[in-house]
């Protein structure tokens, strides 16, 4: 039987971009036991049906949203992938490297302007295991079983219709159970259920399956009655996991462990990079023990409280690591700070996560200070190893050689050292540990120069940035004052601004009225017609008005336009401002026609007028006309009631008379 060849599929993107319009076209580099073939401008449906078809290890690409436009489009994509199928990040995780740099680091070059060849060297790295899985998902399936139709509005065999159903959800819920519980029992994959029940069995159950999609053997289905979804939960960032190296140097690590029934493990590299994080109910230690080793050689192993437990150190001695721990009590706020940036599932992960963090915190200056000194091509990692188990700096760059000598010739030396120590054996011991403790003095003596260094420079800084605050609190309450100063400027001139509006508008009435005038004046003078002053009512508001607006003189005309409700007072002003004639439409009061005839101003009806506004025109001789009607009639009113007086008086004088009064 022949072996199946390993697949690796490199991809980069050839035209377009995923945001854009018009679809993006690809490089394919398909790279089979060393051989590589190349397709070019292909869509990416086209990759992922070959994906389906030929089911790589690894999708390699220098950027995974070349594939997808933004994390929603990602996720669709993957949940599409094949189970087995890793979509892998060779230029690295949260903080990515170029991928011409990195090509180089590994002894690779190509033509970063052909898409071809871009895609062959991520199918290359991602072979040599360079570069991040992809994890959008996390180790959690869920599992959904509900009827597969509406059940509808009822009618008479409404309930035996449902009774069927829910049997149908209830069955298959059943046959899942069974199904997850014979994985626990092989696997010990821990599950959780929730049923709601219905008429007959039920309406839906739901599985939670704290292990991954490929794991669990439930596959979606749907018949007639029932249906079934299964489902990854995604996460809440992406995760980068990195790859296993092919015939790696065990990597040096440092491990957080958080002890109990379930114990959380936690793994970093060197640098700083999460290489595992998960806990597991009722693991040996011996177990835990086989899992660590897998991921590296512990340098340190953590725990997050102070003294280690005795489970932890066990297994410390294990591996002979350097014990660590706070040192003091780590609040649970501080843990959740830690551990966001990685994400974790529960307590236990959260723990150990805080431990290998706070360990790793403790020599990043260190580290820093290793990088910076180190020779280049020096193998920094063994260098930090040597520092962690107790030497100095430059005791450890002389303990290792320059990566670039053939491996023969180091072991060579190292016999030849092997042979010269010929030492008292405890002797060389107290001499290490004097010398080992006195480079820890020095280093700390170095660490602590940095730090005044470094606080000297933070003092001047904050002395600058308060004098920056004090200048810019002064420019702040200048710019205020300004503006409140601006801002009562700005209330005067709009106040002013309205007072002007309305005394142009007083100016502009005026000037109209003024204009009236002078146009009826220069009719009159013509003696194209008599000026009439309308008063709208005939009451003392209105003549006010009038005369305020227009005034009122003696020998002016006025048209009453209202002439009911005045009485014997409101006729006497008019009597009193001397008017000629009072022009009415209707009757007025018996009281103020007297008033008017004994003030000697004629009251004319129905006198015909060209009106314009507040004025009106009459013509002159029907004025005249009527004038001089109501004065003749006035006189033969007057005349007889002299008469009717002297008739009177006759008739009285005679009475008196008859009476002998006289």
């Amino acid at each position: 039987m022949l072996m199946q060849k390993r697949i690796i599929y490199g991809i980069d993107i050839a035209r377009g971009s995923p945001r854009a319009r018009e679809l993006p076209r690809y490089a394919l580099a398909i790279l089979k036991d060393g051989e590589v073939l190349h397709q070019s401008m292909l869509r990416r449906q086209k990759i992922f049906n070959m994906i389906q078809r030929e089911r790589p290890e690894i999708i390699a690409v220098d950027n995974i949203f070349e594939l997808a436009a933004n994390r929603s489009e990602l996720l669709s994509l993957m949940e599409k992938l094949p189970e087995g199928v890793k979509l892998v990040q060779v230029t690295g995780g949260l903080h990515p490297e170029p991928l011409v740099r990195l090509a180089r680091k590994h002894g690779l070059s190509f033509d970063p302007e052909n898409p071809n060849d871009e895609a062959e060297i991520c199918a290359r790295l991602a072979d040599m295991g360079v570069g991040h899985e992809v994890s959008l998902f996390e180790d959690i399936t869920k599992i959904k079983v509900s009827r597969a139709r509406s059940l509808g509005r009822g009618g008479w065999s409404q309930n035996r219709y449902r009774r069927k159903v829910h049997g149908a959800v209830l069955q298959r819920s059943r046959e899942i159970e069974n199904t997850l519980k014979d994985l626990s029992r092989e696997k010990g994959i821990r599950f959780e259920a929730v049923n709601v029940k219905g008429f007959g069995g039920y309406v839906r159950s739901e599985f939670t399956v704290y292990a991954k999609r490929g794991e669990v053997p439930i596959h979606p289905m749907a018949s007639n009655d029932a249906q079934v979804s299964v489902r990854s939960v995604e996460r809440d960032k992406i995760r980068y996991i990195p790859l296993k190296p092919k015939n790696p140097r065990r990597k040096f690590t440092i491990v957080g462990i958080d002890p109990g029934t379930t114990v959380g493990i936690a793994i970093l590299s060197l640098e700083g990079e999460l290489l595992y994080l998960k806990s597991s109910r009722g693991m040996a230690p011996d177990e835990v023990v086989k899992l660590i080793a897998e991921y590296g050689k512990p340098a340190v192993i953590a725990s997050d409280v102070t003294p280690m437990p005795g489970s932890v150190e066990k297994i410390r001695r294990s591996f002979n690591a350097v014990p660590a721990s706070p040192g003091i009590e780590v609040s649970a706020e501080e843990k959740i700070a830690l551990g966001k940036t990685f994400g974790y599932s529960n307590d236990h992960e959260r723990d150990a996560l805080t431990a290998a963090l706070l360990t790793y915190r403790s020599y990043k200056n260190i580290f820093s200070r290793i990088e910076k000194k180190a020779p280049q091509n020096a193998d920094l990692e063994l260098i930090k190893f040597h520092v962690i188990r107790g030497a100095s700096i430059e005791a450890a760059i002389e303990k290792v050689r320059v990566s670039g000598e053939p491996e023969k010739s180091r072991q060579r030396e190292h016999a030849e050292k092997t042979e010269d120590r010929s030492v008292d054996e405890s002797h060389l011991k107290i001499r290490e540990t004097v010398q080992r403790q006195s480079e820890q003095i020095q280093n700390l003596q170095e660490y602590l120069e940095e730090l005044k260094k470094e606080l000297l420079a933070k003092d001047r800084k904050i002395s600058k940035l308060e004098s920056r605050l004090n200048s810019f609190k002064k420019e702040a309450y200048s710019e205020i004052r300004k503006s409140k100063e601006i801002k009562i400027r700005d209330e005067t001139i709009e106040s002013l601004k309205k007072e002007v509006s309305h005394k142009n508008k007083t100016v502009k009435e005026l000037r109209r009225r003024s204009n009236k005038l002078r146009k009826i004046q220069k009719m009159e003078v013509r003696g194209e017609g008599t000026a009439v002053k309308v008063i709208a009512a005939f009451t003392k508001e209105s003549i006010a008005e009038t005369k305020e607006k227009y005034g009122l003189k003696t020998g002016d005309v006025v048209f009453l336009e209202n002439p009911s409700g005045g009485g014997t007072a409101t006729a006497q002003i008019l009597v009193e401002a001397g008017v000629r004639a009072v022009l009415i439409p209707e009757d007025i009061s018996h009281a103020a026609e007297e008033t008017f005839f004994k003030g000697d101003v004629p009251v004319l009806k129905n006198i015909p007028l060209e009106r314009a506004e507040d004025f009106a025109m009459a013509e002159p001789e029907i004025l005249k006309v009527a004038i001089a009607a109501w004065e003749k009639e006035a006189d033969e009113k007057r005349h007889k009631a002299k008469e009717d007086e002297l008739q009177s008086l006759f008739d009285e004088y005679r009475s008196e008379r008859r009476r002998g009064l006289v």
